[in-house]
């Protein structure tokens, strides 16, 4: 069965001008999302609340190495697309290889741009883009106490 959140670079614009012809505020944001918690959902529920739906720019495999280290991802792109499909508040997912998203930023241009609390808004890849058109570029709180990081390294430690 195609997965009808998951949508292709090639389909992106088209969904895109679709979603704009109705008006709908749309809100991007990116991650690994490599060991979902309830960080992740609590995050991603604030910024689906944000707008009418909700873009999330997903990392390769090969980009979360480069970035993370070569034991990551912990979970592979298909089964970190099924975990994220699964949730209510994700209306569609674009992965990327790059090691930012600032490509599919540009070509989305959306109404707001989020990431999470541990970020000031100034340093958030594509802040410039998104305000240069009058987007809105936000941060929302982190839920206290969630990390993958933390989760690997106490995994580790076992």
């Amino acid at each position: 069965m195609k997965n009808r959140k998951l949508i292709s670079h090639e389909s992106l614009d088209s969904t895109v001008k679709q979603l704009r012809s109705a008006s709908a505020k749309l809100v991007f944001t990116n991650g690994c999302f490599d060991i979902l918690h309830p960080g992740h959902i609590a995050y991603l529920t604030a910024a689906r609340g944000l707008g009418d739906f909700l873009i999330v720019g997903l990392n390769s495999d090969t980009s979360i190495a480069r970035l993370k280290g070569s034991d990551r991802p912990i979970n592979k792109l298909d089964d970190r697309i099924s975990m994220l499909t699964a949730l209510e508040s994700i209306n569609y997912i674009v992965t990327f290889d790059e090691d930012t998203p600032v490509a599919l930023i540009h070509q989305i241009s959306p109404d707001i741009l989020v990431k999470g609390g541990d970020y000031q808004t100034e340093q958030i890849v594509g802040y410039k883009h998104v305000k240069s058109y009058g987007g809105e570029v936000l941060t929302v709180p982190l839920l206290e106490g969630y990390s993958t990081t933390a989760y690997i390294t106490k995994i580790k430690a076992l």
